[in-house]
Formats: C-alpha cells, structure tokens, sequence
C-alpha cells in the first residue's frame, strides 16, 4: 500500500467564482492540496472560448489558457443570478473556508451573496475579493483590463525606448500580481481566523497590485531620485543591457568580475577602451553604460549564446541566454528539478506536459492533482454527494438550466 503524502493546504476548502482576473490565486490553492471547486455558468467559464486550443481545434474542453489557470479543481456549474442558484450557492458556503471571486463590485450583493449576507450563513468564511479598483474609491466602477491595470499602476510608463509611447508588459502581469497578493492576503486572513476565531473580507485592487510590483519606480521617485526613464533594452539599473548574438540574444552584465570579463574582450582585441583604469569602477560603468555595452555588442556578435553564458559563467559573471518560450521545454535547470509536470487527460488519451511550482516543500509537495475540469464535471459528485440533492431534481435543475 502507497502511503500518502500530505499537501500543505489539504485541510481547505475553496469557491473558486473568478475569471481571467483571479482564476490563477485559486489556482495556486489548488495545487498545494486544497479542495478547489470552480463554479461557472451553465454556458461555461469565457476562458474556455479563448485560444490556442489543443490541436488547433477549437472546442470549450480543449483551451490551453483555461487548462493553464484551472489545474487542481474540481468543476461545477451554478447560475448564481437564479434565486435557486443563489440558494444552493448558499448552502456550498456553509462548507467551505474560502469564497475568491472577481466580479465587479457590488455585484454578489446584487445577487444577494455579499459578505455580510454569506457570513451569517458561515462565519468563518474569507471572503476574497479581486477586482479593478478595489471594493471603495472614485474609480470602483471603472472598466479595466489588465492593461488598463497595469496603466494605472505605473507599470507602463517607464517601458519601451527613450523616444517612444510607452509599451505594454508581456503577459497578464497585473492579474498575476494581484493573484500572488490576494494568495497571500487569503492565507494571512486564514492564520488570523485562528486567532480571533472568524474570517474577513480580504479587498483586493489589480490596480495596487501593479502599483506595488513596479520595483524601482516608486522607491526611486519617493526618494527624490526624480521618474525613471524608459531605456529599451538597458535595464533600469544600468548595469544590464541584451545584446544580438549569432544565433539569439543575450543579457549582457557589467557587474561580477569585471577584470575577467575585460581580460576576455582584450583577448580578442575587441576591449577598446575598456582596460582603461576608470572602467574598474562600477558607478563609472553605469553612468557610461551605453558606450560599455556599445563595444561589448559588437563583441558578442562573433560567439553564439551557448558560448557567450558558458564563457562568462566560468569567469563568475552573471551573462544569461535570453531564451525563447520554447526553449524551456528543454532547459536543462527546470527538466533537472522536476518542473514540469505530465497531467493525465483521460477522456484524450493523452498526457499533457504543464508547466509546475516554482517552489519545493520537503514535507508536503507541490502538485498537480487532476487536469483542469470539463465543463460541469463534477455537478453530480458535488451537489448530490456532498448537498445530497436527488438525481431527479438534479435533472430538473439542468432542464431550468440552474446548473
């Protein structure tokens, strides 16, 4: 007999009621042990409507981006806009330590569910709640996007080139941020539960969530440092900058030691004035750090990237590939430590490879526990087995398409 392994959040029990903006925090639940359940529409989750499909094939069971954020639950249909769907919304609170939703404000009050409303029927629960803005404030009712978000937390202005608008960051970084916060805020919320013996309302604005991952542009500005420009592919602190290789780029450093990495340039008589005495002085080289990565481009533009890392990692300075999505698939580091992880798609007949944690517990692991839910899949292992609601109303609930 297999023995089993704890997870560290197996004694939780979470509503999952986000969208693009939220999903990831249960995400992350979900994957340490918890008992997640997804709650959507009876037409499904919009997630499941965006691409790329597995295959190609567009179909609600087969979107990678709803795969991604939805690992570790189980799923279930529920029309919370139906005073029937309320009710048994209602009940699924009564047996769970965690309600994390993302809907515009007001808008669960609307319906009845607010927090003052559902924590009567439990007051243990915690409800988290991940919007725009934030519960209060002039911008509440605003529309946003993650780009809006990211907008107005600051975290656009100060990318892209000097002479240009300002560009986007790649990906959802201002849902993800908040997610990370409102992981955190939850937990936090969960730990002081077991102090003052009832839950709380964790308020959680996307918005503040960028506005506090923009690493060093408040500190800088607050300090009196003035805002920082944008400096295209030098990094802020000047002392990085990605330069054209043969065969790909790579992230130049001009920190480590700089007598090694001199020495090399000088080996191929590429170093021009670098040798020169006042090069050896870190502040000197982020203030003329244009010039210094000027000649070490045009340095790097004889080695391959291979070369260039391997090269400069020998003689302990910090140069790394910039590597493209594809190539982590067969990263060496991450195949290494486990990363990724092979998910069972029973009804393809397939395995998936995901991406994993970015953590290790010794004692109670990371894991993937099941591949994301089809849509209702598990109505009946949950409303009749843990609600105890009879096959024939189950029925008539998806005839009244409550569920």
């Amino acid at each position: 007999m297999v023995e089993k392994i704890p997870r560290a959040l197996a004694d939780l029990r979470v509503l999952d009621l986000t969208d693009l903006k939220g999903a990831l925090c249960a995400k992350l639940f979900g994957d340490m042990g918890a008992d997640v359940i997804k709650i959507e529409p009876p037409g499904g989750d919009a997630m499941r409507s965006i691409g790329p499909f597995l295959d190609n094939l567009p179909h609600r069971d087969r979107s990678l981006l709803y795969w991604f954020y939805n690992t570790s639950k189980r799923g279930v249909t529920l029309d919370l806009q139906d005073p029937t769907g309320q009710d048994l919304f209602r009940q699924l609170v009564a047996k769970v330590d965690v309600v994390i939703e993302s809907f515009a404000p007001g808008t669960l009050a609307k319906w009845g569910l607010g927090y003052e409303t559902l924590k009567q029927q439990n007051p243990q629960l915690v409800l988290t709640s991940i919007s725009p803005f934030g519960q209060t404030g002039p911008y509440r009712d605003y529309k946003s996007s993650d780009t809006v978000a990211e907008a107005l937390g600051g975290m656009i202005y100060t990318n892209g080139f000097s002479d240009d608008p300002p560009l986007r960051a790649l990906g959802l970084q201002a849902y993800h941020s908040a997610s990370f916060f409102a992981a955190i805020g939850t937990m936090s919320a969960l730990w002081a539960r077991d102090t003052v013996g009832e839950g709380q309302w964790v308020d959680v604005s996307i918005q503040e969530a960028a506005a506090a991952a923009v690493e060093h542009v408040a500190p800088f500005y607050h300090q009196g440092l003035g805002v920082q420009t944008r400096q295209g592919s030098l990094h802020w602190s000047r002392y990085f900058r990605v330069a054209q290789c043969k065969d790909g780029y790579i992230m130049h450093c001009s920190l480590g030691d700089w007598t090694s990495l001199v020495e090399w340039v000088k080996s191929d008589d590429q170093a021009r004035d670098l040798g020169e005495p006042q090069w050896e002085d870190q502040f000197y080289r982020k203030e003329h750090a244009e010039h210094l990565f000027d000649v070490l481009d045009d340095w790097a533009k004889n080695y391959s990237v291979a070369e260039l890392m391997e090269g400069a990692q020998l003689r302990r300075i910090p140069y790394a590939m910039v590597r493209p999505p594809e190539a982590l698939v067969d990263d060496p580091q991450l195949n290494a430590r486990g990363f990724f992880s092979e998910v069972n798609h029973p009804e393809l007949g397939r395995t998936i490879r995901y991406p994993g944690g970015p953590f290790f517990f010794t004692v109670s692991p990371w894991r993937i526990a099941r591949r994301p839910p089809l849509l209702g899949e598990h109505n009946t292992e949950v409303y009749r087995g843990e609600l105890g609601i009879s096959v024939d109303r189950l029925k008539e609930l998806e005839q009244e398409e409550v569920i």
